[in-house]
């Protein structure tokens, strides 16, 4: 009987450190680059999701992994949520039989004319916010709201980025041209107010910046831009694996957009024109590389989406890695600002964010 008993205590524990969440095994090292924010995790507001996927014959299922992730505790998303943006932009214009994503356009008293592509291009070489604009423009806040709903997305996109009319209601029109001819031209739209969020964590901080004034109170972050790592995530997944989802949650893409966008996930910022030394490869690349300004490794390839403001740093990626045949996607958040003063620019990204983020990427994918 004790023999079974023993033989019972071997099955139960060999299958519990089979079943070991990776994430924790990292989270629990004593890297430095680890451990200095491991030290602190309430301060650093960490979130983890780390999928890896998984292919039998011609079947692909996900093996999902979570650290601290809680859609009702508040980070701020800052540019991740330029990724959902430019898959909304890309599933709109299709809609349009007079243009499509090569078509010329200018956002009405803007003097800048650009396409759709190009603008998904400065979006993931160099995480460009007036790109991002042009597409809010298009799009509008009630529009993105509601088809990411559709899509079962959870998620709140409410305003522009880095301009001093971010929430303004009433969008801009765009006017599309073709051989100088304007073919189309979109309606000024006015949106819904923006309703504040009620989440754990939406006031953070001692005090803010507003100009060269400190103001001592918290900062409420009530009507920003919301995008939890589980919606992130989600996107990731959608868009990559289309097939494993019903067709009412899938992106309505054409093959070559779907292909053209996923493409451009990848690009690397001297491949967009970006020849400038502050622009090395790894420049909007957190996860393995954010604390290297190295190549990439040829055997590595990243198509993703970060988000860098007020501290926070983010980043959604699905990662292939060729030497070891296997796929992922991470995404996880990070809150480096050790004064609790936001918009100060005083933020450890260099010694702590970036650090950490990339020797979790590189640790989850070896």
């Amino acid at each position: 009987m004790r023999f079974f008993i023993l033989i019972a205590i071997i099955v139960l524990t060999s299958c519990k450190t089979e079943s070991v969440n990776p994430i924790e095994k990292i989270i629990a090292s004593n890297n430095p680059k680890i451990k200095t924010v491991v030290d602190s995790l309430e301060n650093h507001e960490v979130q983890i999701l780390f999928t890896e996927v998984k292919r039998e014959n011609d079947s692909v299922y996900f093996e999902d992994h979570s650290f601290q992730v809680n859609d009702n505790t508040y980070f701020y998303p800052a540019s991740t949520v330029k990724f959902p943006i430019a898959i909304l932009a890309l599933e709109k214009i299709r809609t349009n039989n007079l243009i499509d994503r090569n078509t010329i356009f200018n956002v009405e008293g803007d003097s800048t004319k650009t396409t759709v592509s190009n603008a998904i291009k400065k979006i993931f070489a160099v995480s460009d916010n007036a790109a991002y604009n042009r597409l809010f423009e298009y799009l509008g806040k009630d529009y993105i709201n509601q088809k990411l709903k559709e899509k079962g997305i959870n998620a709140r996109i409410s305003h522009r980025l880095s301009v001093g009319n971010s929430a303004d209601l009433k969008t801009k029109p765009l006017i599309f041209y073709y051989q100088n001819q304007v073919v189309f031209k979109t309606d000024s739209v006015i949106n819904q107010p923006i309703k504040s969020l009620n989440l754990n964590k939406i006031t953070k901080g001692k005090g803010y910046k507003v100009g060269d004034s400190l103001v001592n109170n918290p900062m409420d972050f009530s009507l920003k831009n919301y995008l939890p790592v589980t919606a992130l995530h989600q996107i990731m997944k959608q868009l990559m694996f289309p097939e494993l989802y019903p067709k009412n949650k899938q992106f309505h893409l054409t093959t070559n957009d779907r292909e053209f966008l996923i493409n451009t996930m990848k690009i690397l910022p001297h491949e967009a024109g970006y020849t400038s030394n502050d622009y090395y490869e790894s420049y909007v690349k957190f996860l393995v590389l954010g604390d290297s300004k190295k190549p990439i490794p040829k055997h590595i390839k990243i198509y993703n989406k970060v988000g860098n403001a007020y501290g926070y740093l983010t980043d959604c990626a699905y990662i292939i890695n060729e030497k070891t045949i296997k796929e992922y996607i991470i995404t996880a958040t990070v809150h480096v600002n050790k004064n609790q003063v936001f918009n100060d620019n005083v933020y450890e990204y260099d010694t702590v964010g970036f650090p950490f983020l990339a020797e979790l990427g590189r640790q989850l994918i070896k």
